[in-house]
């Protein structure tokens, strides 16, 4: 019984902090849905008086959201889906497979952790200038295809796949590509997923390097269409909201969907050489 005061209090507080956390996201969806000037009025309204649609319909007719929202799509599951062919495999080279220099070339990778994005934007522009990939969907999708962190995530992970298992496929006559195709992926399932999360909203997110490399607004990505929104409505809170709204649901809709599996990854990559 004496556990009673300190698990009540425990709950409280986290039901204190997911209100706080929730409750500017309801109200974004709730200005999305407020007629024109509602959400700017004094004393504020939690709550539309009359839910319209008419500012996601504005979105998709005056603002040409529609093309924005397939370049972020388009953007986010191709590079997400390379990302992840491009780590399984580096990552399970790095953990499983022998080869020389194969502990200096991965320590050599893990320092590129810690060198700021920003720092390599201006190199890489130029490398894609010179390859003729500015304003191009590949010249924003190319850069996020071999992810640092995700190989370590993924190395870490492949170091508890048992040796006893790889081994007796090889006695049997599978060859490494086998293995790897009907072994080892089903096994970094978990894994996988947890980084595929990371790199979609990561893609979906980003806003810094779509607007760099992109020069035409029919290839914006959606974070650089809603940026570009801010400014010419700035006074249209509304819009704005419902833009918002639209850039966040689809990786809520992706977490939600993904989330067991996303945890389990996450607390079972521990493993240590």
């Amino acid at each position: 019984m004496r556990r009673w005061p300190a698990l009540v209090g425990v709950h409280l507080a986290l039901v204190i902090v997911a209100v706080a956390t929730l409750l500017p996201f309801l109200w974004m969806l709730s200005a999305s849905l407020m007629p024109a000037g509602e959400a700017s009025q004094w004393p504020p309204s939690f709550l539309p008086s009359r839910p319209t649609l008419a500012n996601y319909r504005a979105l998709f007719q005056r603002l040409d959201l529609g093309r924005c929202f397939l370049n972020s799509a388009f953007v986010a599951v191709v590079s997400t889906a390379l990302a992840l062919l491009v780590v399984s495999l580096a990552g399970y080279a790095f953990a499983k497979l022998r080869f020389p220099g194969r502990s200096r070339l991965f320590r050599t990778l893990l320092t590129a952790m810690v060198i700021p994005a920003q720092v390599a934007m201006l190199p890489l522009f130029l490398l894609l200038r010179e390859v003729g990939l500015v304003n191009t969907y590949w010249g924003v999708i190319i850069p996020a295809l071999a992810p640092v962190f995700g190989i370590f995530m993924v190395r870490q992970y492949a170091l508890s796949l048992p040796d006893e298992l790889l081994d007796a496929a090889r006695v049997d006559g599978a060859g490494e590509f086998t293995i790897y195709r009907r072994l080892v992926l089903p096994l970094l399932r978990p894994i996988l997923v947890t980084f595929g999360v990371f790199s979609f909203i990561g893609a979906w997110n980003d806003f810094m390097w779509p607007l760099i490399v992109l020069t035409d607004d029919r290839r914006y990505t959606l974070p650089v269409a809603l940026a570009n929104l801010i400014g010419e409505h700035a006074q249209d809170i509304e819009l704005m909201m419902a833009g918002s709204v639209l850039t966040v649901l689809p990786v809520l809709l992706l977490f939600l969907v993904l989330q067991r599996t996303y945890v389990e990854g996450l607390t079972m990559g521990g493993v240590k050489e």
